[in-house]
């Protein structure tokens, strides 16, 4: 088996290693913290190292989502040479995560069979974990070649609904403090609306960033008022103005504004409808 960071012929790719230097850093970080260099885990360092290794694996998984609809906008083929790549880091996150759950929990696997049966958010979050582990069990091109192109690309089409429990699971073990899960939502339906080849080209990409805006703001007061009774309308409206702050949906709205306006800017240049296909093809088979 070659190394990650090589392509299929062999040769040292700068992205692939890049990119597998940069998938562990989030791992180091958390080391370090733990080992003391950064001591700022709280009064309960492994459940905040739970947490975050969680928080890392649904980043990263929007990351890996996010990989297709950025190579279409910028034309950039030789990112799907790192797509498999963040998604088994994905994976390696989400079984760090629940690793460190048993751990906390002195190794009682009966008491984790317990606590995920009774507890919602630890069951769809269980079932996110289930989906990922399938998906990097068969991610590889031996996998690909036994289960047929139909049937794999069928399975591997669930990260988007795995991502969005996954995304339900983050909402609620973070409890009243959603913002990141809340921006992290908006950011998941502008992936998926750019799906669509029609919503990443030219100025369609601008209806597509008001789209997600409003809906991110929709889906945090919708969130507040289901969890606290807050009235829907009132939380909607501090969504709209800044008195408290920047809101989840004034960073969709930065974040995906700012990849539009990049990608618009892009597509403008010479010759660029003509760009792409020869590299697509060259970066498939590397």
């Amino acid at each position: 088996m070659a190394a990650p960071w090589r392509t299929r012929s062999g040769q040292i790719s700068a992205l692939k290693l890049a990119v597998f230097i940069a998938l562990f850093l989030p791992a180091l970080w958390l080391a370090l913290r733990w080992g003391g260099f950064a001591p700022d885990l709280g009064p309960r360092p492994l459940m905040e190292t739970i947490h975050r290794s969680g928080d890392w694996a649904v980043r990263l998984w929007l990351v890996s989502l996010a990989i297709t609809p950025v190579r279409h906008l910028f034309r950039a083929a030789p990112l799907v040479q790192v797509r498999r790549m963040v998604g088994v880091a994905v994976f390696a996150y989400a079984a760090l995560h629940f690793a460190l759950y048993i751990v906390d929990l002195s190794f009682d696997l009966g008491k984790v069979a317990s606590e995920i049966y009774l507890r919602f958010y630890l069951t769809i979050g269980f079932v996110a974990l289930l989906g990922l582990a399938a998906m990097a069990a068969t991610s590889t091109d031996g996998m690909l070649r036994r289960m047929g192109g139909r049937a794999w690309r069928g399975l591997h089409r669930l990260t988007y609904p795995l991502a969005a429990v996954a995304l339900v699971h983050f909402g609620l073990q973070s409890k009243l403090e959603v913002s990141e899960p809340m921006v992290m939502s908006g950011l998941l339906l502008w992936v998926l609306l750019l799906r669509w080849p029609k919503a990443r080209t030219g100025w369609a990409l601008l209806p597509s960033v008001i789209a997600v805006t409003l809906a991110t703001a929709g889906l945090e007061a919708l969130w507040y008022s289901l969890r606290s009774g807050a009235p829907l309308m009132a939380v909607l409206s501090v969504n709209f103005s800044t008195g408290l702050g920047l809101r989840p949906a004034h960073w969709v709205a930065i974040l995906t504004g700012t990849v539009a306006l990049a990608a618009l800017l892009w597509q403008a240049r010479p010759g660029f409808a003509n760009r792409g296909n020869s590299r697509t093809a060259r970066a498939v088979r590397s």
